[in-house]
């Protein structure tokens, strides 16, 4: 299939090409790329060779629908395509003989010109996102009735087909399934959910695609020659992938680097149009970013930033990088991609040999979720380094499963009988990771990298230090169950914390065991949960069973119990059920204790910090 869009007719020069010789002038006012190029055949359609090969059969079988949905990202040619049809199911050769609807339309037909130009009375073009109502479609079905003036078909181009009403929809439903043979519907849409499915039933439904980045390259390549205008190939790969797939958008871009660059495309010039880093420059902040040399990373972005480029698009193309050597790594041939620069191709090639699918992982994720932030930021700049801070420091993470491994190995190390001799990989492999989660150590000066540099000999040669051991400090007494409870509050184990005072009955409790029995509906596993989390804070096994015997209420019930006797001696006392008879509809909502009294009060406090406020009036007593 010809990857060339086509010209109108009153253009010279090449077949498929205008000349570009024609100088605008009055007379011929300049018209934008994307108008000028616009595919005027089935043939000059490009990307789209399945919708293509489909209508071929269809029109030589016969099998021709009475309408097409087509559906797609703005400027992949729905609206083109429609007129296209216009123009097939109508061709007519100037003094051949009517052979029926063709794809193939190698010279302008009878209709050709008027239909190209919008201006055929039997081909009528109607923009829903301006005619939503169902007087609109009440026209078009009042005019469908009758023949086509001199088209072999009457055919309906419906643009935005999305916007129309609800009730627009239902008036077209019997139209659409019943139409006279004379007529024919073309929609297109990019909302295409937004259609109710018994309009879809009814259509023939294409999905135009995305062009291909080397398809699209290509033909801004043919697009440039023949306006006879010098661009860079990187200049073009950096237009196709801000294009995204759409023809119209990278015509559009391409007329901008034009006039961006007096008639001289190069990838410098788009980079400053689109605010745009240098990939080269985006490939030497990710080596740096993942070796974990954050002065390094610093001074490369704010070197990008100085250049012009947006903070966002600098970490919107570092996630793509660390896009390209996850591919890179697991995609075999990914390499051949022809919108890749020859630092990207070589130098990702090196980093996906040298980086684990982990580390690009994590990368990915943390600026995945960083980008939203630096948009939304007062300050760009200093959130895109912050972004690049936890890059650099999380990059190689040990993931939950590795860091739990790790906990239990050194857990059960230090029960051995060497445990005071620290293991190899052990503890100080935690340690290198900078997890504070898992280890109460304090975080290293400076992140663990990813990338690491090949050591010289001298230090290759010199034996690693061993480090000291640290003395383990005595974990905390629990004497009473209520030393438990606070515990677990103070490790922010906050379910433990609340399964204990409302589950727990407490039967029998001495240090290293305790026996309870279980309030109805509690967790059955949190004997289990006990006794691992006492292990782990006071270092030695404790003993947690459950037990049949009835009890101690628990610690709820007991403060619940409290609080009731505090409320009922408050509502006893004679100034406030004077304030309570006084009052109607008051009621008791918080009972305080009052603040002590006497000179031995004033001691304590003074040996603790400052002196107790005064105390209350006796009127505000437990009230």
């Amino acid at each position: 299939m010809d990857e060339t869009h086509g010209t109108f007719p009153d253009e010279p020069g090449l077949p498929g090409m205008p000349a570009a010789s024609a100088p605008a002038t009055a007379a011929t006012p300049y018209r934008v790329l994307a108008r000028k190029y616009r595919p005027q055949t089935f043939d000059d359609l490009i990307g789209q060779g399945a919708m293509v090969r489909t209508l071929a059969n269809a029109f030589s079988a016969n099998r021709i629908p009475q309408a097409w949905m087509l559906t797609g990202v703005r400027g992949v040619g729905k609206t083109t395509t429609a007129r296209i049809l216009a123009r097939g199911l109508n061709y007519v050769r100037t003094g051949q003989p009517d052979t029926g609807p063709t794809v193939s339309m190698p010279e302008l037909g009878q209709h050709c010109q008027a239909i190209m130009e919008s201006r055929h009375m039997d081909v009528l073009e109607m923009d829903a996102a301006s005619h939503t109502g169902i007087d609109d479609v009440r026209g078009i079905i009042d005019g469908i009735r009758y023949a086509p003036v001199s088209a072999r078909y009457k055919v309906y181009i419906v643009d935005e087909v999305h916007m129309l009403s609800e009730k627009a929809f239902n008036a077209f439903l019997k139209t659409l399934e019943e139409p006279p043979p004379h007529a024919k519907f073309v929609f297109a849409t990019t909302e295409i959910r937004k259609v109710p499915v018994t309009i879809l039933s009814r259509c023939q439904r294409f999905d135009l695609r995305r062009v291909e980045a080397d398809v699209l390259s290509a033909h801004l390549k043919k697009i440039c020659a023949a306006e006879d205008v010098e661009a860079e190939d990187e200049a073009l790969a950096a237009v196709t992938r801000a294009a995204e797939g759409s023809v119209r958008d990278a015509l559009s871009l391409l007329d901008q680097a034009i006039a961006h660059g007096a008639g001289a495309v190069t990838a410098a010039g788009v980079r400053d149009m689109l605010g745009l880093a240098d990939r080269s420059r985006i490939v030497d902040l990710f080596e740096a970013a993942m070796r974990g040399d954050i002065p390094a990373a610093f001074a490369e972005i704010r070197a990008q930033y100085d250049a012009g480029a947006d903070p966002a698009v600098v970490l919107s193309d570092l996630a793509g990088f660390t896009h390209l050597v996850t591919r890179l790594k697991l995609v075999p041939g990914a390499e051949a991609d022809p919108t890749l620069s020859e630092a990207e191709r070589v130098r990702g090639a090196q980093f996906a040999g040298r980086l684990t699918v982990r580390a690009l992982s994590r990368a990915w994720q943390i600026l995945l979720k960083a980008l939203p932030e630096v948009q939304a930021a007062p300050r760009p700049l200093a959130a895109a380094e912050m972004a690049i801070v936890r890059l650099a420091y999380a990059a190689d993470l040990p993931t939950p499963d590795e860091a739990l491994r790790q906990l239990r190995a050194d857990i059960a190390a230090s029960e051995s009988p060497g445990a005071g001799t620290p293991r190899p990989g052990g503890g100080g492999a935690m340690a290198s990771h900078g997890s504070a989660a898992l280890q109460m150590a304090p975080p290293p000066s400076s992140p663990r990298p990813v990338l690491a540099s090949v050591p010289s000999p001298a230090t290759a040669s010199a034996p690693a230090p061993r480090p000291t051991p640290a003395a383990v400090p005595a974990g905390p007494r629990l004497g009473r169950f209520e030393d438990v409870v606070a515990q677990a509050e103070a490790a922010r184990d906050i379910a433990l914390k609340v399964a204990l005072e409302r589950d727990v009955h407490l039967v029998r409790f001495e240090e290293g065991r305790i026996e309870f029995r279980l309030a109805p509906g509690g967790r059955q596993s949190l004997a289990n949960d006990l006794a691992r989390a006492l292990d782990a804070w006071t270092g030695r096994r404790w003993v947690v069973a459950v037990s049949k015997e009835q009890g101690a209420p628990t610690l709820a019930e007991n403060s619940r119990a409290a609080e009731e006797t505090r409320h009922q001696n408050a509502a006893a006392h004679p100034l406030v059920r004077e304030v309570l008879s006084r009052f109607p509809g008051a009621q008791i909502v918080d009972v305080r204790d009052k603040a002590p009294e006497g000179d031995g009060a004033e001691s304590a406090s003074e040996s603790v910090g400052p002196a107790a406020p005064p105390p209350e009036d006796p009127e505000d007593d437990d009230n």
